[in-house]
């Protein structure tokens, strides 16, 4: 087995605290890169992704906080459309800080309860 970097640790001991606590609901799962952030809402149950909102094609792209605020609007958006209005935030092996703490604000904001 190959080591695993410290980020990839973080990103699973993070989902395995999640998978604990989660009791079937869907998973708000968080990737940011130096140019863009992406959000989606996945089933693990099923194995599908319920709603996705990235920057990506966005009038407001780019990877600031102003983004990451319209993308957790957009997922929230996107999720009550589906049907679903409670997640746990999977974080990754990001910090709970800046661009990922202005996406959940603006997602809690927008109607999703975690």
């Amino acid at each position: 087995m190959a080591k695993l970097s410290l980020f990839e640790r973080r990103r699973q001991r993070v989902r395995t605290a999640l998978k604990s606590r989660a009791g079937g609901k869907p998973r708000l799962s968080v990737h940011r890169t130096g140019k863009h952030i992406y959000a989606q809402i996945i089933d693990d149950a099923a194995g599908k992704t319920v709603a996705a909102a990235s920057t990506l094609g966005a009038e407001n792209s780019g990877a600031n906080v102003d983004a990451a605020k319209t993308v957790g609007k957009d997922i929230a958006a996107a999720a009550k459309k589906a049907g679903v209005t409670t997640v746990v935030f999977d974080r990754g092996g990001f910090l709970f800080h800046g661009r990922v703490k202005a996406l959940a604000d603006a997602a809690r904001e927008g109607g999703l309860e975690f």
